[in-house]
């Protein structure tokens, strides 16, 4: 336990020791990234918050947090039911923080498994039947005793609004002013002394079962989300040095440590499979439902379900950094990356209820001062209005859609950041590929080896000797080949490499190049048949490695790749969509066509890395562009895409830089996500409707007095569990074959 932990109340979970988040989801918005975490005074802690119906739920205890003296930053995350808090490092804050988020009616736990959640549910819902108990005895006794009845129905409006109430009075004080709880409270006051106890009596009731319908319908909105948290066991079989086994907890796991997953059981971590030809069940985080068999070498994501057989396991991710683990913290980044018309909903809804509050003054002032009306009939309508000024369904519409269609893309293998992403996605008329690793396999094997009046043998020697460093697909197959021929591969001094140009180190004291033919077009020239065997080469769709010694030409190394499975599947369907595709490469034109031939596209080649940059510029000019690509050299591209996405297996860089990561390297999930963000776009632009439309209606049918307060409310929480289950049908987005 750590020593800042609560003195009362739940401990928290202390994060100022974890490992920073994987590649995946780096990004500027990275959580409570902020210059406090790396002051000495200050310490990071995390609760897990039950109880939270709406976003203004998390805006409510982000406000009333951040309030407290020695907070820096907090911030809630509503998908994941999460309060992060950086504070100074001093005895008592995390003990502040418990007691003002319980204050506020939220139940908060370190614990996810905690039964806290069922307590307050429990006590929630006892006060709703006690209250429906005393107004159905109230409406009873008025057949014996009106003056008792409504004795009773006073009784039972002061019942359900003293905690409705006292919760609007706190949120006042912690800089929310403008809350539902405070609309409640101020038209139950009213209705009580306008003598409609009845009615403020049933409003109650009809609020606080609203309470719940919103509580439900928030969980199952975070269902898809809290189905990944449970993805992994807490638990794991480790096997020591001597090969015993002992159960041990899932978060001491390092890289390095072997481990057993039982048939039926899952993955704890990313892990490298020791065992071959086992089968796992990874439907939870692709959504394919055949098991996926591996071979010995291949990495085994999270999550992962073992189906036929023991796998030994040896771990390849760090605490907190598991594939699940990058899901999660991608989701709760993605709540600061907010749409655009996610933002707009935001900053409408700050002023919207204010505006209704005044709207509602001169709903009750003026018509009386100005008409002669009656003063109890038009204040009656402006209590009305305040119950219409809810926001909650106009508030949840937009971000129940945008975090059930991030956890429906993450379970088909695609990591957003964020709505604005996906909001542009939709949009998008063009997508430009890189080729290498992208639409090709990314594994090319040498073809052919041309010497010139040397031996090919000394060609790959010298070559793998400057590429055995390196990581580039081209060199590891350069060096592969090599040592398939069992070659020696002598030692290289002062490596350097140029990202789009080529590499260039000593071998024996002398200088050795490999690059594109463009980049050493000179050493071409020097051979008058260099010329030609390079343009048979380069037209049988072989990418070519040019190999000098000291500026010198001693032979070129052609190696050819094949297109991915997937690759043309995912172009036509981009082609149907209306949705046009290019393939940006640094490879020469003729390889480039035969490859853009075979997968049906266009293409342009020769480019380096500021060139893909100014391609995507280009682009841009005629509509919404996605650049893909996995290498470092793609990452200026992908920045210069109005979306960016990264193979999974990419470079950091590439990752790093990308609004979208493809975890599984399957640019067949593309046509998916760019659907899933149209359905999206679909469903928040009729959730809004809805929110708005309802309101309106309303409005209207008040001022006109065909509708009083307990429809108001009813109303409003029909269309907040209309817009969330709406909202919902984005979990169960089907894939298009």
């Amino acid at each position: 336990m750590s020593s800042c932990s609560a003195k009362s109340g739940p401990a928290p979970q202390s994060e100022s020791g974890q490992s920073a988040a994987s590649s995946c989801c780096s990004s500027n918005t990275e959580t409570l990234q902020t210059s406090e975490l790396e002051a000495a005074d200050t310490i990071q802690f995390s609760w897990s918050i039950t109880g939270m119906d709406c976003p203004s739920c998390a805006a409510k205890i982000e406000n009333a947090v951040n309030a407290l003296d020695g907070i820096h930053q907090a911030r809630v995350t509503f998908a994941t039911e999460r309060l992060l808090v950086v504070a100074e490092d001093k005895s008592g804050n995390d003990s502040a923080v418990v007691n003002v988020v319980e204050s506020l009616g939220f139940s908060i736990h370190n614990n996810r498994k905690s039964e806290a959640a069922s307590e307050g549910f429990l006590k929630k819902y006892w006060r709703i039947l006690a209250l429906a108990a005393v107004m159905l005895i109230a409406a009873l006794a008025q057949v014996i005793s009106p003056i008792g009845s409504n004795v009773l129905f006073y009784l039972a409006t002061l019942w359900g609004l003293f905690p409705i109430a006292s919760k609007a009075f706190k949120l006042g004080k912690s800089g929310t002013p403008f809350s539902i709880e405070t609309l409640m409270s101020i038209a139950a006051i009213g209705a009580m002394f306008l003598g409609e106890t009845i009615e403020a009596a049933m409003v109650l009731l009809l609020f606080l079962i609203g309470e719940h319908m919103e509580a439900f319908a928030a969980g199952r909105a975070r269902q898809g989300v809290q189905k990944l948290m449970a993805l992994t066991p807490d638990t794991a079989l480790l096997i020591d040095s001597d090969g015993n086994k002992k159960e041990v907890a899932a978060h001491t796991l390092n890289p390095g440590d072997i481990i057993d997953v039982l048939p039926g059981s899952r993955l704890p971590v990313d892990g490298e499979l020791l065992t071959a030809g086992v089968s796992f069940d990874e439907s939870a985080l692709t959504g394919e439902s055949v098991p996926v068999e591996h071979d010995e070498g291949n990495s085994v994501m999270a999550g992962s379900l073992s189906v036929d057989r023991v796998a030994r396991i040896k771990v390849i991710s760090k605490p907190g950094e598991s594939a699940v683990d990058r899901i999660i913290r991608l989701i709760e980044e993605a709540e600061e990356r907010k749409a655009p018309v996610e933002r707009f909903i935001d900053a409408f809804s700050h002023w919207y209820t204010p505006l209704m509050m005044v709207l509602a003054g001169f709903v009750a002032i003026v018509p009386p001062l100005a008409l002669g009306q009656s003063w109890e009939e038009w204040i009656y309508k402006a209590l009305t209005l305040l119950l219409i000024a809810c926001p909650c369904a106009l508030v949840i519409s937009t971000p129940a859609a945008v975090t059930s269609a991030l956890a429906r893309a993450s379970r088909n293998g695609a990591l957003v950041k964020g709505g604005a992403a996906l909001e542009l996605m939709g949009s998008v008329t063009t997508v430009a590929f890189d080729k290498t690793g992208t639409l090709t396999e990314g594994k090319p094997e040498v073809a052919h080896v041309e010497a010139f009046s040397i031996e090919q043998d000394t060609v790959l020697q010298l070559a793998a000797a400057v590429e055995s460093g390196s990581t580039h697909p081209l060199a590891k197959a350069i060096v592969a080949y090599a040592q398939s021929h069992q070659l020696a591969i002598p030692a290289a001094e002062h490596v350097e490499a140029k990202a789009g140009l080529g590499v260039q180190g000593l071998v024996d004291g002398q200088s050795v190049s490999i690059g594109s033919p463009r980049h050493l077009q000179h050493a071409i020239d020097q051979i008058d048949s260099a010329r030609k065997k390079l343009e048979l080469l380069e037209d049988q769709g072989n990418t070519i490695a040019v190999v000098t010694v000291e500026d010198e030409l001693i032979g070129f190394i052609a190696l050819s790749d094949t297109p991915r499975t997937d690759a043309k599947a995912a172009i036509i369907a981009l082609k149907s969509m209306g949705i046009s595709s290019v393939m940006l490469t640094g490879d020469n034109r003729r390889a480039a066509a035969a490859i853009a031939g075979q997968l049906g596209m266009e293409y342009r080649a020769e480019l380096l890395p500021g060139d893909k940059s100014s391609e995507i510029e280009k682009l841009r000019a005629f509509g919404k562009v996605i650049m893909i690509g996995d290498g470092i050299n793609d990452a200026p591209a992908l920045k210069a895409a109005d979306i960016g996405i990264a193979m999974g297996s990419g470079a950091d860089i590439a990752l790093e830089t990308a609004d979208c990561a493809l975890t599984h390297n399957r640019i067949e999930e593309l046509p998916e996500l760019i659907d899933l963000s149209k359905s999206a776009m679909s469903i928040i632009r009729q959730n809004i409707f809805l929110a708005v439309g309802s309101k309106a209606f309303f409005l209207v049918t008040t001022l006109l007095g065909m509708t009083g307060l307990w429809v108001a409310v009813l109303a409003d929480t029909g269309a907040t569990a209309l817009v969330t289950a709406n909202a919902l049908r984005l979990l169960a987005h089907k894939k298009k074959r």
